[in-house]
């Protein structure tokens, strides 16, 4: 089993720039990473505050892990007519899928990261955004230790354990009593 998974968390992002100027604004995330490209469910933002709060899986084996340098965040805002890019952010990921095979796991809490502005490549608000990157091995490393602890969770609470006792001693009492009634019987005739 060779490869990993890089999970993605899209928390949020805030003080970005905003072109619309009839109504609220309304956000997108696109994700790119490799060949896959993800896109996040439209965000209504506030004050020029956006939130995701999405996950998105990308499953990486080892022979791509050269060519995968990088994750591309781009922001996007819904207009009527057509949709305007906000900003963008790219995130190396050198570091996080090392470290992470190393390891057999990496998670990186989530952060602001700068949104840089694509016209003129100055900075303007925030995205904050979370990483875990594991090894399939580890994935099966983790699928066992929860099913060993699946089945030690399975055991019966000490309530049923004790009517489970009562009814032994009840039947055993009620078979005794039973057998004395039914010898008693016996010696009368």
């Amino acid at each position: 089993m060779k490869g990993g998974i890089l999970e993605v968390l899209l928390v949020n992002a805030k003080d970005i720039r905003h072109t619309n100027r009839l109504g609220s604004p309304a956000y997108y995330v696109t994700v790119e990473c490799g060949n896959h490209e993800r896109r996040t469910k439209v965000s209504s933002g506030k004050h020029e505050h956006a939130c995701w709060n999405e996950k998105f899986s990308f499953e990486l084996p080892t022979s791509d892990w050269n060519n995968i340098t990088h994750i591309k965040f781009r922001i996007m805002e819904t207009k009527l007519l057509n949709n305007e890019s906000v900003g963008a952010t790219v995130i190396h990921l050198g570091g996080i899928v090392s470290e992470g095979y190393e390891r057999g796991l990496i998670e990186v809490l989530p952060a602001p990261y700068n949104v840089v502005l694509e016209e003129d490549n100055t900075y303007k608000g925030e995205i904050k955004i979370g990483f875990k990157f594991f090894t399939k091995e580890e994935i099966a490393l983790t699928e066992a230790r929860e099913s060993i602890a699946d089945g030690k969770l399975q055991r019966q609470p000490i309530c049923s354990k004790i009517l489970n006792l009562w009814r032994i001693v009840w039947l055993k009492l009620s078979c005794f009593i039973d057998h004395k009634n039914s010898s008693s019987g016996q010696k009368k005739q």
